[in-house]
């Protein structure tokens, strides 16, 4: 079934990508989720699902004709596809696991804002939205993950400015510690403590999936129009909060 326009959401079939799937179709948009094969659940309410590995550029290029051909033109794309990494020291992260995440957070990223973007670009028209962090803006021990959602920031100002006068708007959402299946089974497991993660955020609390997904709603819709290259925090303040440890702490509600 042919639509007149289609939001690709890649990483789709859970977490942030999940939520995004779940607001996008709330808000109305045609979604077609890209993922890895088999996924544990899509929503049963997306136009499609296209089984793809981001890091593939033949599956990505591929993934794009068999999405206009039985769906449509690709206007909105949201890229989520993308994997977490372990706390790890240098002598211990090897050169292995470090590649995995780069492939994927950020070439895997580059690969399809590559291919579908230039799509955009031959009709003038389209928005991505990519899926960055906080982990990209600061100091932290994640020395492939950081480095590659740095990395995805720094290319989506590029893009947007390649892109701009050709109608095609890109920007990033980066989000602070979200509570999506993976963060809630490390907290229930122990291995990550929810106080450390709020203490210092200025709101005091953790993200939701679906606030993730309001921002790049937004992002993608008409009213941000005017906006291209920007990188949206969704962190609940932790970007404001954090340097206040040397003050004592962020202070409680007043």
């Amino acid at each position: 079934m042919k639509t007149t326009s289609v939001t690709l959401v890649t990483g789709g079939a859970s977490g942030i990508g999940a939520a995004c799937v779940k607001y996008l179709i709330d808000k109305g948009h045609q979604v077609v989720v890209m993922d890895l094969p088999d996924p544990a659940s899509v929503d049963p309410r997306a136009l499609g699902f296209i089984a793809c590995d981001v890091t593939d550029e033949a599956a990505v290029k591929a993934s794009l004709e068999k999405i206009e051909a039985h769906y449509g033109p690709v206007d909105a794309l949201v890229n989520s596809a993308g994997i977490l990494q372990n706390r790890l020291p240098p002598d211990r992260l090897g050169m292995k696991e470090w590649e995995r995440v780069l492939n994927v957070d950020f070439r895997g990223t580059y690969l399809c804002c590559a291919v579908f973007g230039m799509a955009m670009v031959q009709r003038k028209r389209g928005s991505i939205v990519n899926i960055a962090s906080i982990a990209g803006m600061r100091s932290n021990p994640l020395h492939a993950y950081a480095p590659a959602k740095a990395a995805v920031i720094s290319m989506t100002a590029g893009l947007a400015a390649e892109w701009g006068r050709t109608g095609v708007r890109i920007n990033a959402v980066s989000p602070g510690y979200t509570r999506t299946e993976a963060l809630q089974a490390a907290i229930d497991r122990g291995d990550r403590d929810p106080s450390d993660l709020m203490s210092q955020a200025a709101m005091g609390r953790l993200v939701e999936p679906h606030e993730v997904a309001v921002g790049v709603a937004f992002l993608l819709s008409p009213e941000a129009t005017a906006i291209t290259g920007i990188n949206l925090p969704v962190d609940a303040g932790w970007l404001a909060g954090s340097t206040w440890q040397t003050y004592g702490g962020v202070p409680e509600a007043q």
